[in-house]
C-alpha cells in the first residue's frame, strides 16, 4: 500500500512548478462565486440527510412519519433531519392539520440529487472505489 502511494505521489503532481498567469487570473476572478455551495453539500454529506432527499426524488411529498418508517428511525430524528434540510434551503414543508409534509425545494436539488446518484452508480459499474483517487 505504501509503495502505490508513493508510485500515486510520483505521476499526480507536477514535476516542475510553472502556470498559466492569463488562466490563473481568470479562473481566481471568479473562484469566490462558489461561496456558500460548500454547506449545500455539507447537508447532503450526511448518510440519513442524502437518503430523505433521495427518498423526495422518488415521491414528491411525505410526511415526517413516513420519512422516519422509511429511513428507520424515530420521527424525532427524521424531523431533526428535515428540519436541516429545510433551513439549508433544500426542502420545503406545508402542514396540513396534525401532519406535516415535506418536498425538495426546487428542480435544482432534485436533479442534484438524481446527478449524484447516477455519478455514483456510474463509478461503481467502473470498479471504482468510492473515495478512492
Amino acid at each position: 500500500m505504501i509503495e502505490k502511494t508513493l508510485e500515486s505521489a510520483l505521476y499526480d503532481t507536477c514535476e516542475t512548478f510553472c502556470f498559466d498567469e492569463d488562466k490563473v487570473n481568470r479562473v481566481k476572478a471568479r473562484v469566490d462565486e462558489v461561496r456558500g455551495v460548500e454547506l449545500l453539500f455539507k447537508a447532503l454529506s450526511d448518510s440519513t440527510r442524502i437518503k430523505i432527499a433521495y427518498a423526495l426524488t422518488i415521491e414528491k411529498e411525505l410526511c415526517v412519519c413516513d420519512v422516519a418508517n422509511i429511513i428507520g428511525s424515530t420521527t424525532a430524528t427524521a424531523s431533526h433531519h428535515l428540519r436541516l434540510l429545510r433551513k439549508m434551503g433544500l426542502a420545503s414543508y406545508r402542514k396540513e392539520g396534525k401532519l406535516v409534509f415535506y418536498s425538495l425545494a426546487d428542480e435544482h436539488i432534485h436533479q442534484l440529487v438524481s446527478i449524484a446518484l447516477i455519478h455514483s452508480k456510474e463509478g461503481a459499474a467502473d470498479g471504482e472505489i468510492v473515495g478512492e483517487q
